[in-house]
């Protein structure tokens, strides 16, 4: 698991990729925490190259959402595959946080 980061006029965009399980939540949750700046205006993380996430894993996309709402920053997912966008709708999560079909979608939801 990994996340590549880069920024586009106040977004961040966070790129996962590998495994999302209770073997590496913390260190997916302190990369997640560092990648976004008081500064950042929004959040699109892209699932795009994530094989499977657990509910550790989910538990930081709720507390990642949480904080990033007390902040006033935006924060939206995409591009995941059928398996994990399935999870996020059976959980509810999709009912809380935009979850969007392509980085594209994302980045235009977020800047709107």
């Amino acid at each position: 698991m990994g996340i590549n980061a880069e920024r586009a006029d106040g977004t961040v965009i966070a790129k996962a990729d590998g495994r999302i399980d209770s073997s590496n939540s913390r260190e997916f949750h302190s990369e997640l925490e560092a990648v976004v700046a008081d500064s950042d205006a929004a959040l699109v993380l892209d699932f795009e190259d994530v094989a499977y996430i657990s509910s550790a894993g989910m538990r930081v996309i709720l507390l990642t959402a949480k904080s990033l709402q007390k902040s006033g920053t935006k924060f939206a997912l995409c591009s995941m595959d059928d398996s994990i966008r399935e999870v996020f709708k059976i959980s509810g999560f999709d009912k809380i946080i935009e979850i969007h079909h392509s980085q594209a979608e994302a980045l235009s939801a977020v800047s709107a």
